[in-house]
């Protein structure tokens, strides 16, 4: 692997920007990395985005593991310390200034207005990010199902998620899915 500068430059520059869009975590921008990591820059097929956002959520530690992966499979070592460095850096000095600035002004009414209407933003932006990790590993009706099955038992019930999640991995295991 013998990436250039240009490669770094792009994986920068893209992750940087969507790093200040990653509200919520860097969960909310998952609909964008699919669309520049396979669609635009056809860095990863459908299959190894999906299997690296598993990876990263099953590893320990922050969600933004995925940005790293990605980086790695682009560029190596320093392809990965460029991605996490662009993801996180830009949005933690936002956040920073940010808070800093409602601190100041903690009296006034418009800081907590301002953080009520990033919730709605935030679950939209997640629910995408399901929505696109969905359609690209939901390769059968069988798989279709057995997505909706779960969100809907996790949605409607109080039965913990893992549940049903591990049913259909088992499904998925056996060869039923």
């Amino acid at each position: 692997m013998n990436p250039g500068l240009g490669t770094y430059l792009n994986l920068l520059w893209t992750f940087g920007l969507m790093s200040l869009l990653a509200v919520g975590g860097a969960n909310a921008t998952i609909p964008e990395m699919h669309r520049v990591a396979v669609e635009v820059n056809h860095w990863l097929t459908d299959a190894q985005f999906a299997d690296m956002f598993a990876i990263a959520q099953f590893s320990p530690g922050p969600n933004v593991l995925i940005v790293t992966l990605i980086g790695y499979q682009v560029a190596g070592l320093a392809g990965a310390a460029a991605a996490t460095f662009a993801m996180c850096g830009p949005a933690g000095l936002l956040a920073y200034f940010v808070a800093n600035f409602f601190h100041r002004s903690s009296r006034s009414f418009w800081p907590s207005l301002i953080q009520a209407s990033f919730v709605p933003v935030s679950i939209g932006l997640m629910a995408a990010g399901g929505y696109v990790l969905a359609v690209t590993v939901d390769t059968s009706l069988a798989a279709t199902v057995a997505t909706f099955a779960a969100a809907l038992a996790a949605v409607a019930t109080r039965v913990n998620p893992l549940w049903p999640l591990a049913v259909a991995g088992l499904a998925g295991y056996f060869g039923f899915i």
